[in-house]
């Protein structure tokens, strides 16, 4: 057994809902790994269009996220450039509107607010109509609550939630998160992967240790 392929756009048979990312995503400035999917019952195949707001290449962040995340329904991305120059008296973009209300405008004054890459770990899962905020990053193994709306990073193995999301706790101690960021299952070869699933779906980390 190898588990479906990476490669699959629709990797649930007869549940059409339900794409692994990778496959359908065409911007450069997006970087999805294997096995991550995206849930939506209305057209999950327009993720870049509809989840990924104000991405623009010019801007220079990226979106990235890692393997095995599930993204359920709604959950959106804004990115840098839905901010708007903060420097002076007004926040209102007058330069977008022409005109001549952009002569003068320096662009600078805009790009050098950017937070940097959004950034979403390995084995995440983003609940239902999660909203994830520029420069973000989420930690391995996190999950983020239905509805939260994620402004500032999220440790590795936290639940948070709330708007704004905080940490509700931790799904481990810190001696396990450890453990199991150094063992980094994700990484393994998908049959090494397929031979352990009992371990990884398990609790016992020495177990999943010996599997290394």
């Amino acid at each position: 057994m190898q588990g479906p392929s990476p490669d699959t756009l629709y990797p649930l048979p007869g549940f059409p809902r339900a794409v692994f990312l990778k496959d359908v995503i065409t911007r450069p400035n997006i970087e999805v790994g294997d096995y991550s999917y995206y849930d939506d019952p209305d057209g999950a195949e327009r993720f870049e269009e509809r989840n990924v707001l104000h991405h623009f290449e010019f801007y220079g962040d990226r979106l990235i996220i890692g393997r095995f995340v599930a993204i359920a329904s709604g959950t959106r991305f804004i990115m840098n450039g839905a901010n708007h120059a903060m420097g002076g008296f007004s926040t209102y973009p007058f330069n977008i509107f022409q005109g001549g209300w952009e002569e003068g405008f320096d662009v600078n004054t805009w790009l050098g607010q950017s937070r940097g890459d959004t950034v979403v770990g390995n084995d995440v899962w983003l609940g239902m109509e999660s909203l994830i905020m520029p420069g973000v990053r989420i930690g391995d193994g996190a999950i983020v609550a239905a509805r939260s709306t994620v402004v500032t990073d999220v440790p590795p193995y936290a639940i948070v939630g709330g708007n704004p999301a905080r940490v509700v706790r931790m799904r481990f101690d810190e001696a396990t998160v450890a453990r199991l960021l150094e063992i980094a299952w994700w990484h393994w070869p998908v049959d090494k992967i397929t031979r352990n699933l009992d371990r990884i779906r398990g609790a016992d980390v020495t177990a999943l240790e010996e599997a290394r």
